[in-house]
């Protein structure tokens, strides 16, 4: 390898990562390149060694190495390999003074060199010869676990380390390791607590002190506690409120007596040479060891000093050995800040305001507080102030003079307001007004905790001038700085015991106005570790420390995307170590063993620091560097004093620094010069080239009093970082291959110097213009907000820009892979940024905001506002203030076409097919369009403003919106009005948002009376064929009218066409005035859709006046599905069709007489309620049914009220016109009556019966809802009574009466039954022989009342009309298989859509369905079969009409004969009722399958063989009938099942008796053994079982066994019980028949045939062994229902046998 050579010397060897060393900033001062074979990817120097990482993670080191015994000369030419990491890969290397420190890929950590100071953190050794691991264990975490470690950074005797978890961990020796011990060394790494918790971002080392870079605090987010209300001391209110009777006074003037005053001696030394100052304090109480520095230095300089009050760190948090420096006064003591007053006698304040100097004034450089450099504003977050108050400004002028000074402070107020901090004198004036941005927040924050939510006043009280008016000139600062020297050896005298501090605070913490921000964040971080209970409100914490959200911060809040990949631009600096230089920058010489936030860069943005021997470095996002510390040598590149405050370092205009390095006595800087290739400067110490200096000649060696350019710097090619250490400085530079590196060079200096533009903005006009107070009433209100959205919209451009910027420093610093870049990943982040700001800069514009601006502009600038024109870069000469200040504000577009030039520019440098270029032209082609397109719409304001100034009548302030853009106007006459008025003069106007339509008279060309404004979302428009016309016309149509647009030509009709058609196209596509996004790069629709959804607002349509409708249109009309609200609370939601509503549909009606709504769900036609719906009324009743005209109309069920209600009751049946008419089932279960009849206009009209749950029976004519005419009443014990009625169970007139033993009266009668009767007529006793008379008057039950054909007619009718038919039977088989096939297609779409309304069983059902059983000719068995499962599956359904039907029939039925409707009387028409449904529903099958035979006729194949009828019945056939259609043997078994229990129940209410004397018989003849009952029984002794199986074992039968003979026949009778059909119950004991038979033909072995006489007395004892409880109910039902063809074959003969069977039992008795 060879030695270092000039760099002048060409060599091939290395592109990238080359390293040059030199020293001094002479002109004959030449770089060494040291040469390897690798790339250099970092560099470190230590004192008089240094340490370089290669490409493959290996490290070298050169220079003197001391430590390395086996070297035969301690100092090292060339670079030396560490053998010992040659196993690990490094990523990041360290060097100190004598000690270097390396980091592996997988977080762990080498140390090697001198460590007689436990530097190297390993014990027991002076020297570590070399890297050894050194292991980083965090003790808390059980078990004790390594910590990764990311970084770390070596100074004279210590070492800190950078965890993964962001945490500092530190060893060594000295105050400078920030831990709470005080014996050293410490060879362990333990962890800095003071920071634990808090995001560190860098570290860094000198000789004896040390830096972090600390991300800020996020707002906590804690629950809101109240306020505290009262004193902490003597525990009095702290705020009275007075009440006036048109706002609220609210008072602080509590005094506390136990304030406490200050020792006078020390006040007046605060302030030499100026004896005339007297300071009052307000309650408080100050301990003596405590001295209120009422000055500091430290004013903040950056736009974002307030965005993050939080990063202004406690100095509370020092512990006992450190000073109590720069604390305000308002925190340190309970005081209110000092009333401090000057020789400059200004304007005394008037209205009582208070003037209260700020106690801390922190000044830095002097003049930083001019608008002069990069980001210096003493006040940047004005606007948040603004964002609330601005409405109330003109209120609080008005009520500032109706408040009263009385409440002040009894202080001699003087007449300074220089730099007065003034405040309405209602408001506490709380601490020092460090940041300014803290003073103004934590004012009315302070206020605001403590007065909780009664603050809304106060905010009001607050006039805007007061609260923006503090602003420092220059020349002050310089007097406040001479001032201040002094007093830097007094501030530090107090240093009390730390524990006593934090009591000391959390008594003054509780007094609420006084939470300085320092005792915010005091509080926010030392709360855990002291516990210290301290009565601050939360909410005042988390508004102290609110993390840059305010109304409009010049810097919003972090991006939420990028955050990830973004690095944060609000940081703090925190120092500890030694102090005695002023390293530490906090304004004084002390040391500070624990971490203490360096104040005066809060807000700078700082990214990076450096430490030199004993001096300090940062460098900030707007590319400046301040420093601070030892300056004996120039190091610090400025003249300024003090120099124990960061200063700027004195660069010329135009330099903006990126990276910084720091040797013992020198600085080095890289930054961005004119041209692209970065530059270096130097400041400190020169170095002389011979190397034997004395200490002397060091000593008064020469020195730079400002940085100097390097002037080799162009030679060494690109520089990517810098280092310095001892007396050397190194460089790492590229070469520009392929143009790669210059291009990334480029990219980067151009993203830097566009974001100190940015800034310059920010600092240079937004914030002085901000100041102003006339500002709002200059600007207006809907101008002021636009403001404020144009500077929040700025605010968050600029903090990605700076964000942007410094990820691409640290890019190019680190790696170089081009996919990292944000700028390409985040992409559509960077655009949406850019266009929403645009649109923010269009609205003022539009809005004529900039020309509002102009007379602001003029009061703070001066006349010719150069500031403005210098910031603009405008090149045009002349140029109005207002077209300066919009293409000012317009700068970023420029910057997008920069963002493409670069990109493209990159991509050049790759091949054309890779992937990286095809990423970087995508990107570039995105930024291009988008710059394009803002461009465009730029454009667009400048043509709509111009639009606006010149435009004529009243009429611009309704329609002059910010967001509205003109996109073309017909004042040129284009484009008239078809059939227009001779005298009328109309005029178009296309917005983006809307057509306006003007009109006015000839003569008042300029005064146009009316215009309409059409939305473009609803409007539609078509071009007029001009074949046959002639004319050029559009038609356009709106939801309310339509009209014909005339144009002068074809090329205007195609132009306002094409314009519509864009313009409506936007709109819809909802990009609003952004117009389409450029990025899609997919070409716009020539036209708009017809069909679309949008929102309009009626205005002249009489059923929808006023309404708002949202939802789906087609050419103008509402279609599809829509949500309808009227202003009077009624809405629609459902479908639409042609602007009416129809489908599916929910209306609410509001009822304000019930507080409560109608509400109805259900089908819609034309505009009205039609079809199927449920209506609950507000009253509480509820209809379910069908409607028809908005009417209630078909079959329906009305509940009314609840069953605790007053009138519960139900009915259901047929309406007409919302009246009940037709056939109805009433059930009024207040009166305990059910009425089944027929119904007239809501009446009961026709015939009808009547039960009560007295079981009260009447049958007949009812007339006017009464029962009028002949009836029939029977009551529970059958007496009867038939004849003439008058009113409900009034008798009247002619009838008989008849008891139940048979005597009857037959006369006249009147009187209300169950109360006494009046009758006269003949008493009958019939005898013995007349007894046929009476059973014939039994028997005519059923005749008044509706014959069940009758029944339910609309349920019916309805099941037709849905398959198509108008009336039954009428109608075409294939319109009704069609309507089949659309009913299941839509329900099944609407299953699809929301799957939970059906079960999986009915889902599967529902697809089965989709297939028709087909046929050709007669039907077969076979097709019956089909056509019977078809049925089975389709009644399973509600979405099939059968389905429909069956289950609607179901619940009618169940409604009649449940509960009072389960009368025995009632069961022949019960029968009859299910009878009918059967030949109905038939009816509609046959119409289904046209070919099904009538009932009872044949199928078409030939029978097949019955088996003969021998008693064995083996070949016995299904009981179906296999040959002869019937309707119930079709349907009875879909429909009885479902109908059975209320049927059974009436069976059973009606056999009650026999069933009872059949059971008692059962249960007393089954106490028997089985031989005895079969002796009993007359059964043949051959017939008797020998043996019978119990369990599988066969045993004898002995003459005590029970239960066991014919077992099998037994249990398979009882199973006549769980069946429902007759057919059904027949086939079981066609079964049971069959188990005899086995178990005889098993006993005798032989064939044989049964006789009657034989099987009767088997079957009998079968039959009394099944102990069927309800047998004669269930020989009845087969009796009612049975299928007629079953009668007369074998099915007939056994049930006749079952049914003589069920009569000898009950008669058995007398046997």
């Amino acid at each position: 390898m060879e030695k270092q050579i000039s760099c002048g010397e060409e060599d091939g060897s290395g592109e990238r990562g080359l390293l040059h060393t030199w020293m001094g900033y002479s002109y004959s001062t030449t770089p060494e390149r040291i040469l390897l074979s690798r790339p250099v990817l970092q560099a470190a120097l230590g004192a008089r060694h240094g340490v370089l990482l290669v490409e493959g993670g290996q490290v070298y080191s050169f220079g003197e190495l001391p430590w390395k015994q086996n070297q035969t000369s301690s100092v090292v030419t060339e670079p030396v390999l560490e053998a010992a990491l040659s196993e690990q890969r490094v990523v990041f290397v360290a060097a100190g003074s004598a000690h270097s420190g390396v980091v592996t890929e997988d977080g762990g950590m080498h140390m090697w060199g001198e460590n007689t100071h436990g530097q190297c953190g390993l014990s027991g050794l002076s020297v570590i010869p070399n890297p050894t691991p050194v292991g980083v264990l965090d003790p808390e975490a059980t078990p004790p676990q390594t910590v990764k470690i990311l970084e770390v950074a070596c100074g004279d005797q210590h070492t800190l380390a950078l965890s993964g978890k962001h945490e500092v961990w530190a060893w060594g020796s000295g105050c400078q390791l920030g831990l709470n011990t005080s014996t050293f060394p410490v060879w362990k790494p333990q962890k800095v607590e003071h920071l634990a918790g808090r995001h560190v971002l860098q570290v860094a080392c000198g000789a004896t002190h040390s830096l972090a870079v600390v991300c800020c605090l996020p707002p906590p987010q804690e629950p809101r506690k109240l306020p505290q209300d009262k004193c902490g001391q003597c525990h009095q209110m702290l705020y009275t409120m007075t009440d006036k009777e048109d706002h609220v006074i609210i008072s602080d003037g509590h005094h506390c007596p136990v304030g406490v005053e200050l020792d006078s001696g020390e006040t007046t030394s605060a302030f030499e040479g100026s004896p005339d100052q007297s300071l009052r304090f307000k309650q408080g109480k100050s301990s003596p060891t405590e001295p209120v520095p009422s000055m500091s230095t430290q004013i903040p300089k950056s736009p974002t000093s307030i965005a993050n009050p939080e990063s202004t760190t406690p100095t509370e948090s020092k512990p006992a050995s450190e000073p109590q420096t720069e604390v305000p006064a308002s925190s340190q003591e309970p005081v209110e800040p000092a009333i401090e007053h000057s020789e400059e006698p200004e304007a005394p304040p008037t209205n009582g305001e208070v003037c209260v100097e700020a106690s801390e004034t922190s000044i830095s450089e002097p003049g930083s507080c001019r608008a002069t450099g990069g980001k210096s504003s003493p006040y940047p977050d004005e606007q948040a102030v603004k964002a609330y108050l601005k409405r109330l400004c003109d209120h609080a002028q008005a009520e500032h003079t109706t408040k009263t000074p009385s409440t002040l402070h009894p202080a001699q107020l003087s007449s300074d307001c220089a730099d007065c901090f003034t405040s309405d004198p209602l408001i506490p004036v709380a601490q020092s007004v460090t940041p300014m941005g803290s003073a103004f927040n934590n004012l009315v924050v302070s206020c605001a905790s403590a007065v909780g939510e009664r603050v809304a006043s106060t905010y009001e009280a607050l006039s805007l001038r007061k609260v923006i008016g503090y602003w420092v000139p220059g020349d002050r600062v310089e007097e406040r700085l001479r001032q201040e020297e002094p007093m830097q050896g007094k501030k530090s005298s107090s240093l009390g015991d730390i524990r006593e501090e934090e009591a000391e605070l959390s008594r003054r913490l509780s007094l609420p106005g006084l939470l300085s921000q320092d005792n915010a964040e005091f509080e926010l971080e030392e709360s855990l570790e002291s516990k210290a209970k301290t009565q601050v409100s939360p909410r005042l914490l988390r508004r102290t420390s609110r993390h840059r959200a305010r109304a409009i911060p010049l810097t919003p809040g972090g991006i939420p995307e990028a955050d990830a990949h973004l690095p944060p631009l609000q940081t703090e600096v925190w120092s500890w170590g030694h102090g005695q230089e002023g390293q530490l920058g906090h304004g004084d010489l002390l040391p500070r063993p624990q971490p203490v936030c360096v104040k005066s860069l809060n807000g700078k943005e700082v990214l990076r620091v450096a430490a030199g021997a004993h001096h300090s470095l940062a460098l900030t996002a707007q590319s400046q560097v301040f420093s601070w510390g030892c300056n004996t040598s120039g190091q610090l590149g400025h003249m300024e004093t003090p120099t124990t405050l960061p200063h700027l370092a004195k660069l010329s205009d135009g330099i903006r620094v990126w990276d910084i390095g720091a040797g013992q006595q020198h600085t080095l800087l890289l930054a961005d010069g004119d041209c692209i290739q970065p530059i270096l400067y130097y400041s400190g110490q020169q170095v002389k080239e011979v190397m034997e200096q004395t200490e002397e000649e060091e000593q008064t060696g020469e020195y730079t009093q400002q940085p100097v350019l390097l002037p080799f710097c162009m030679n060494l090619g690109y520089v990517s970082s810098v280092c310095a250490g001892g007396q050397r400085c190194a460089a790492l530079t590229d070469c520009n291959v392929m143009g790669f590196i210059a291009s990334l060079h480029e990219l980067a200096a151009a993203v830097r110097k566009y974001y100190c533009k940015l800034s310059n903005i920010s600092s240079l006009l937004l914030q002085p213009l901000l100041k102003l107070d006339s500002l709002s009433s200059a600007l207006g209100l809907s101008s002021g907000g636009l403001l404020q959205n144009l500077i929040r919209r700025l605010g968050r451009l600029s903090q990605l820009t700076g964000q942007t910027s410094a990820s691409l420093t640290s890019f190019l610093r680190r790696s170089r892979d081009i996919r990292g870049l944000v700028i390409l990943d985040d992409a559509h982040l960077f655009l949406d940024t850019y266009s929403e700001y645009c649109s923010a800069v269009g609205d003022l514009l539009v809005m004529g905001g900039f020309q509002a601006l102009v007379k602001p502009c003029h009061d703070v600038f001066g006349k010719g506002a150069e500031v403005v024109q210098k910031l603009s870069e405008c090149s045009e000469e002349g140029l109005p203030l207002a077209d300066v200040l919009a293409h000012l504000f317009y700068l970023p577009i420029k910057h997008l076409h920069e963002y493409g030039r670069l990109l493209l520019k990159l991509a050049t440098c790759y091949e054309v097919s890779s992937v990286d270029y095809q990423k970087l032209q995508d990107a570039s082609s995105k930024y291009e369009s988008m710059a394009l397109h803002l461009k465009r719409r730029r454009k667009e304001a400048e043509y709509t403003l111009h639009f606006w100034k010149s435009f004529p009548g009243k009429m611009t302030d309704s329609l002059r919106k910010p967001s509205r853009r003109l996109i073309c106007e017909s004042s040129n006459k284009a484009l008239t009005l078809q059939n227009a008025g001779r005298f009328s003069v109309n005029w178009f106007m296309l917005f983006n948002d809307a057509l306006v339509h003007a009109q006015g008279m000839v003569p008042y060309k300029n005064l146009f009376s009316t215009h309409h404004v059409f939305p473009l979302a609803t409007l539609w428009v078509e071009p007029i064929s001009e074949e046959n016309t002639g004319i050029y016309g559009l038609k356009v149509t709106s939801p309310e009218e339509s009209f014909t647009l005339l144009a002068s030509s074809p090329a205007e009709k195609a132009k306002w066409l094409r314009s519509i058609n864009q313009a409506v196209e936007q709109a819809l596509s909802g990009l609003g005035h952004d117009g389409m996004p450029p990025s899609t790069g997919v070409t716009q629709r020539a036209d708009p859709p017809i069909s679309r959804t949008a929102t309009y607002t009626f205005y002249k349509d009489s059923r929808l006046k006023e309404a708002v409708y949202e939802g789906r249109w087609v050419s103008g009309k509402p279609n599809g599905r829509g949500v309808v609200k009227w202003p009077d609370g009624r809405i629609y939601t459902g479908t639409f069709k042609n602007g009416l509503e129809d489908g599916f549909g929910d209306y609410v009606v509001p009822n304000k007489n019930l507080s409560s709504c109608d509400h109805y769900q259900g089908q819609w036609k034309d505009g009205k309620m039609h079809g199927f719906g449920t209506f609950r009324y507000a009253s509480g009743e509820i209809y379910e049914g069908f409607f028809q005209d908005n009417m209630r109309h078909g079959h329906g069920m009305l509940r009314s009220g609840k069953l605790n209600s007053t009138s519960p009751s139900v009915f259901i049946g047929q309406w007409q016109n919302d009246k009940k008419s037709g056939y109805g089932v009433f059930d009024d279960i207040t009166r305990g009556e059910k009425y089944m009849g027929m119904w007239l206009d809501d009446q009961r009209q026709g015939n009808g019966v009547v039960v009560t749950q007295f079981s009260l029976y009447y049958e007949g004519a009812f007339s006017n809802n009464k029962m009028m005419g002949n009836g029939l009443l029977l009551s529970e014990d059958d007496t009867t009574f038939e004849g003439e009625f008058s009113e409900d169970w009034t008798l009247n007139g002619k009838g008989v009466l008849t008891m139940p033993n048979g005597d009857y009266i037959e006369g006249s009668f009147s009187g209300v039954w169950g109360s006494g009767l009046k009758m006269s007529g003949s008493y009958y006793k019939p005898s013995l022989y007349d007894s046929d008379k009476e059973k014939t008057r039994a028997v005519k039950l059923g005749r008044l009342a509706v014959h069940s054909e009758e029944k339910w007619k609309a349920v019916f009718l309805e099941c037709w009309n849905r398959l198509g038919c108008d009336s039954p039977g009428q109608g075409q088989t294939t319109t009704a298989w069609d309507n089949i096939a659309v009913a299941l297609t839509a329900n099944m779409r609407q299953q699809r859509d929301s799957p939970e309304l059906l079960s999986r069983s009915q889902h599967k059902t529902l697809e089965s369905l989709e297939f028709i059983p087909q046929h050709v000719g007669p039907v077969t068995l076979e097709v019956h079969h089909k056509i019977r499962r078809y049925l089975v599956k389709a009644c399973d359904t509600p979405l099939h009409p059968l389905g429909r039907l069956v289950e609607t029939l179901v619940s009618v039925y169940r409604m009649t004969y449940v509960g009072v409707g389960a009368n025995r009387r009632l069961l022949p028409q019960a029968v009859n009722e299910i009878k009918s449904y059967l030949s109905r529903i038939f009816q509609l099958v046959r119409f289904l399958f046209p070919d099904l035979p009538e009932e009872g006729g044949s199928l078409a194949d030939p029978p097949k063989e019955k088996g003969s009828s021998d008693p064995a019945g083996k070949q016995l056939e299904s009981p179906k009938p296999g040959c002869v259609v019937s309707s119930s043997a079709l349907l009875l078994p879909v429909l009885l099942p479902r109908l059975y229990p209320p049927l059974f129940t009436l069976y059973a209410l009606e056999k009650e008796k026999e069933d009872d004397v059949y059971w008692e018989c059962v249960l007393r003849l089954n106490k028997q053994p089985d031989l005895a009952l079969l002796a009993f029984l007359g059964v043949q002794q051959k017939f008797w079982p020998v043996t019978v199986t119990v369990h599988g074992e066969k045993q004898e039968v002995l003459s005590s066994t029970k239960d066991a003979c014919f077992a099998s026949a037994v249990e398979t009778l009882q199973q006549i019980s769980t069946t429902f059909t007759p057919s059904d119950k027949l086939q079981v004991i066609q079964l049971t028949f069959e188990e005899i038979t086995q178990e005889v033909l098993a006993l005798l072995k032989q064939d044989f045939l049964w006789s009657m006489d034989d099987l009767f007395p088997v079957f009998l004892f079968v039959v009394l062994r099944a102990r069927i409880r309800n047998l004669g109910s269930e020989v009845s039902l087969i009796e009612d229902l049975m299928d007629p063809c079953v009668q007369h074959g074998e099915h007939g003969i056994m049930f006749t046998t079952l049914k003589a069977s069920y009569y000898q039992i009950q008669h058995e008795k007398i046997t």
